[in-house]
């Protein structure tokens, strides 16, 4: 659909997202309001824009909804932070994702919110679902001029399940239930072994150890992306280097300036280049809401989504070029529970979690039409039986005992159970978030109703993003710690293995026998007794209370009238491989 012009209201959006397939993966940066997308389909087709660059008598080139198509394709974002890595096997965050999903190309592309052939032309399938053989087309190449071949693929989905590699994405391969995949993650099999082959330079073959109604759109995620093994190195330096930033997607990498900007600019080598109309993406990183604000204001950026919340109320009700879009993924506080004795106990857990008032949260600090969190699996997720996996297990257990605003007697209660009646005698916590307008009001809003509610006493430490993601990825942090997580996948195990005593992306040490074991076991049954597994987690999970959930992102955003057909996939990642620019005058 074509988004200038049209604004869907909060409530349309939040409706329309449990009907939607899972947004971004990975961690987010953004501020609380602004977090990282979800899903804005252009109206050409998923691998071409021929329809958009359409010829009429005056020689004015116009897009096939009649606008003038402007002499200078040039676009410029708010990327926000600076990426720690853009390396594919390496990233694990969303800014990261953005920037990698414009220059490289996995086997498909989504787009519309389909999946459509990317390098792959086409693909077969086994009748029992377990054998992908891809068929790469002709005459594919790397930005460089180098052919890409079924190898590079091998090679990078082996790279990123290699120990050695340290990616915090190698568990998804297992997530796909890839052969080998889990077992190696677990260090039982060597990483060769992952079940994935080039049979020759235009046919990869990929075998699951049961069938996956996912595994075809993740091929699409950006771990997923080739690489090509004589350019990349160990630390990922060679993918913003644009000397050896060689990639095989609609961008190349121009100029890298460190916390500044980041330019791409058209890969004349793309297979669909003639139908890439943006010549240049400028993507900023600016940190701050108000300079960012500023910056859109004042036409040096098209497209932000880091709004200063007190602006949100008067743009949801003035402007054409604001939109807040639905966005599958839960904002929450973890816990350092390997070295803080005091976060070990669960009755602490409870009474910071029952302390909080997620509606005074959503409505008067982040105001951009979050859902206050009671679980940790939010909207759009359907079980076996089409029935939304938050609504059934919320509703089977009561809101897991979260209350969505403060329930300051039970607080007290548990926090006295603990041994520490009226906050006497707890020690100081400290509370850290990467540096952003958003996550600072949320934390002082917090840090305000834990004194008022339980009478302890928070210390706000904050970090820029790329030191906050090894603090959190390190375990070094000693109390709490922001988080965001975003669905790979249509499916709840996207939210939940995260937890697995194992995972990478298990920030807080959080390790539980019965979890990991209801988790096993989803990944070895179907239908519904599959889908009963990770109820079961989640329960599990909602006992132990690892974590604080505050809400359910949404995603405001403002985007200039003179962007056309800017798209963000169902896994939350901007796409302007579509993207054109309209003269409005």
């Amino acid at each position: 659909m074509k988004l200038n012009k049209k604004f869907m209201s909060t409530m349309a959006l939040v409706l329309a997202s449990s009907m939607a397939l899972t947004a971004c993966g990975s961690n987010d940066s953004s501020t609380p309001s602004t977090s990282a997308p979800s899903t804005s389909t252009p109206s050409s087709d998923a691998s071409s824009n021929a329809e958009a660059s359409t010829p009429v008598e005056d020689n004015v080139r116009r897009t096939s909804d009649g606008y003038k198509i402007s002499d200078t394709q040039e676009f410029i974002f708010n990327l926000g932070a600076d990426p720690l890595t853009i390396d594919p096997q390496l990233n694990s965050a969303t800014d990261g994702s953005h920037v990698i999903t414009n220059m490289f190309e996995g086997l498909i592309r989504e787009s519309g919110g389909e999946v459509t052939p990317g390098m792959a032309k086409s693909w077969d399938i086994s009748d029992d679902g377990l054998t992908y053989t891809f068929h790469l087309r002709d005459g594919i190449k790397w930005s460089d001029g180098q052919p890409v071949v079924a190898g590079d693929f091998e090679y990078a989905w082996k790279r990123a399940v290699d120990p050695a590699t340290a990616s915090k994405y190698a568990y998804i391969f297992g997530s796909a239930n890839i052969l080998n995949a889990n077992d190696i993650v677990d260090g039982k099999t060597d990483f060769n072994e992952l079940g994935v082959v080039a049979l020759d330079d235009k046919t990869l073959q990929v075998t699951l150890e049961m069938p996956t109604e996912y595994f075809l759109r993740l091929t699409g995620f950006p771990t997923f992306m080739p690489v090509r093994e004589d350019i990349v190195d160990p630390d990922g330096i060679w993918a913003k280097k644009p000397e050896t930033a060689i990639s095989n997607g609609p961008f190349m990498l121009q100029s890298y300036s460190m916390s500044d900007n980041m330019v791409l600019v058209k890969n004349p080598n793309y297979w669909n280049a003639d139908n890439i109309e943006l010549e240049k993406i400028t993507m900023r990183m600016i940190t701050e809401a108000s300079t960012a604000y500023t910056a859109f204001n004042s036409n040096e950026v098209y497209l932000i989504d880091e709004i200063p919340t007190a602006e949100i109320g008067n743009l949801m009700a003035t402007s054409h070029e604001f939109y807040i879009e639905p966005y599958i993924g839960t904002y929450f506080l973890i816990f350092d529970l390997e070295d803080n004795e005091v976060l070990q106990d669960v009755n602490v857990r409870k009474a910071l979690n029952y302390a909080i008032d997620r509606t005074e949260i959503t409505e008067h600090v982040t105001k951009g039409g979050e859902i206050p969190a009671t679980s940790f699996v939010g909207p759009g997720f359907t079980d076996a039986n089409g029935k939304d996996f938050y609504s059934v297990g919320n509703m089977e257990h009561d809101n897991y005992g979260i209350p969505k605003q403060a329930d300051i007697a039970a607080a007290q209660a548990a926090l006295a159970e603990a041994g520490y009646p009226n906050g006497e005698g707890f020690p100081t916590l400290e509370y850290m978030y990467n540096t952003n307008d958003g996550h600072k009001a949320v934390a002082e809003a917090i840090q305000q109703m834990w004194k008022e509610n339980l009478g302890i006493d928070v210390t706000l430490t904050n970090q820029e993003w790329a030191v906050f993601q090894e603090t959190r990825n390190n375990k070094t942090f000693t109390g709490l710690a922001r988080h965001g997580w975003i669905g790979d996948y249509a499916d709840p195990n996207t939210m939940l293995e995260m937890f697995i005593s194992n995972s990478a992306q298990n920030n807080m040490g959080y390790s539980s026998e019965e979890f990991d074991e209801q988790l096993y076991l989803s990944r070895v049954t179907t239908g519904t007794e599959r889908m009963d597994h990770l109820y079961k987690a989640q329960e599990i999970l909602m006992n132990d209370l690892p974590l604080i959930p505050i809400y359910y992102y949404t995603n405001p955003l403002l985007v200039k009238d003179e962007v056309h057909q800017w798209e963000i996939t169902s896994t939350g990642k901007y796409y302007f491989g579509n993207t054109v620019m309209i003269d409005l005058d």
